[in-house]
């Protein structure tokens, strides 16, 4: 078994400056059940900007960053404790398949001013793997 890891901080205000931008930003980024999940919060933005992490997180996870997949292929979501949640789809969850990722564990959290997220992806083959001292795949 590999773990994978990924890890982001982000400023609650850049989020809020991005939304009173472009008012599409949320439509653009998130899916109508995040975006409905977040109109159901007082602190809109901080969550906003929660969910931001969380997905910049998982995407370290799969190796790629944002890139070969949509912001919306990542959703998040909460279990029936209140739990987050990531849902992949479409090239986000080909990636983890190609990985050999079988789940991914999430934690988010946030201050007034910033919110973090670590993303712990579990599973993986043996081929996948790099030796951290050469840093040449096996």
């Amino acid at each position: 078994m590999e773990l994978f890891v990924g890890t982001d901080i982000v400023e609650v205000k850049r989020i809020q400056r991005a939304y009173e931008k472009n008012p599409k930003f949320l439509e653009k980024l998130f899916t109508a059940k995040e975006v409905e999940y977040f109109n159901s919060k007082k602190s809109k933005f901080q969550s906003v900007a929660g969910f931001f992490s969380a997905k910049e997180s998982v995407s370290k996870v799969l190796g790629t960053g944002i890139s070969g997949f949509r912001w919306k292929d990542i959703e998040i979501a909460h279990d029936e404790k209140g739990a987050p949640v990531v849902i992949l789809k479409g090239k986000a969850k080909e990636a983890a398949g190609h990985k050999g990722i079988k789940t991914i564990k999430l934690s988010i959290s946030h201050t007034k001013d910033y919110a973090v997220s670590f993303a712990v992806g579990i599973g993986g083959e043996k081929n996948d793997s790099v030796d951290v001292k050469t840093n040449e795949r096996s």
